[in-house]
């Protein structure tokens, strides 16, 4: 994987499995390990190698048992607010005002980026201590939270070493496809790239997944108010799009990431009736739902 662009060549699935497992086991020296995340991020993760590294994250993520009912949609938050207001947590409520439980998920150290989990906290909405904790909160208000070191000590790990390697490596994908209650969920997989949502369909069907893919906005799993992206639902794999993207809108208010007490504070207004609440926001909600109780 280190032999530059003519020289590299993608892991075999069973080795990538392999080798991902022993990463988050703790068991990859600190030298060859920034070597191996260096290398992966230049020379690109195929869809067989993701294939690998979920292979190997599935076992080591701890279970929760959500409520009877709706599946439960797991909301990734990896990144925080930079330029515009953050709305995943808007969607999260919304979700949870019909019943349909959501479990939050994430990790953070981007200091440049207002906190997710402060956005949260000004909404009441607190990281669980343990599963058990949030499982009761799912059963109770259909809605939790919980660090990813509660759900997977060794890929908080690999996160952690962004800022001493200076960019992002695989670890920041698989977070995406953290799957606590497998069999019981719909993942919102939220990417950027062309190229990553290409070989995340990929691997969506092939792991016969119930998944919402998107792209983020600045990262965060909730459609841009401006121009709503195309939303994908894979329901056991089967993909359709639930709804296609559209052109931006100008006339759409984009709110600025002033801080999280303003954040909250508009969220609180939308979900109260006081403003409209923006269509992507409404679709996207729409689409959650239908892949939640199909």
């Amino acid at each position: 994987i280190g032999r530059g662009a003519k020289g590299a060549r993608a892991l075999p699935q069973a080795e990538a499995q392999a080798l991902f497992g022993d990463i988050l086991d703790g068991k990859v020296p600190g030298l060859e390990l920034g070597a191996i995340l260096l290398a992966l991020r230049i020379k690109g993760e195929d869809e067989s190698e993701l294939a690998g590294f979920a292979a190997a994250l599935s076992p080591r993520t701890a279970r929760l048992d959500p409520p009877s009912g709706p599946r439960c949609v797991l909301l990734p938050s990896y990144n925080g607010a930079r330029r515009q207001a953050n709305l995943m947590p808007l969607v999260a409520r919304m979700l949870a005002r019909e019943g349909i439980p959501v479990l939050i998920h994430g990790f953070h150290d981007f200091a440049e980026r207002l906190d997710p989990f402060a956005l949260l906290a000004e909404q009441g909405i607190q990281p669980a201590a343990n599963l058990a904790e949030a499982g009761a909160s799912l059963a109770r208000d259909r809605i939790a939270l919980v660090r990813l070191e509660t759900l997977n000590p060794g890929l908080a790990r690999l996160l952690a070493l962004r800022p001493r390697l200076g960019v992002r490596n695989v670890g920041h994908t698989l977070a995406k496809l953290l799957d606590p209650c497998p069999g019981r969920s719909v993942r919102v997989v939220p990417m950027t790239h062309p190229e990553a949502m290409s070989k995340m369909t990929g691997l969506l069907t092939r792991e016969r997944a119930w998944a919402l893919l998107m792209r983020g906005t600045e990262g965060e799993a909730y459609a841009l108010p401006r121009r709503r992206p195309r939303l994908a639902g894979f329901f056991a794999g089967e993909e359709r799009e639930l709804f296609p993207a559209e052109e931006a809108d100008g006339s759409r208010e984009i709110r600025a990431a002033e801080s999280n007490l303003a954040n909250a504070a508009w969220i609180n207004s939308l979900l109260a009736g006081e403003q409209p609440i923006p269509q992507p926001i409404l679709d996207q909600v729409a689409a959650l739902g239908e892949l939640a109780r199909a």
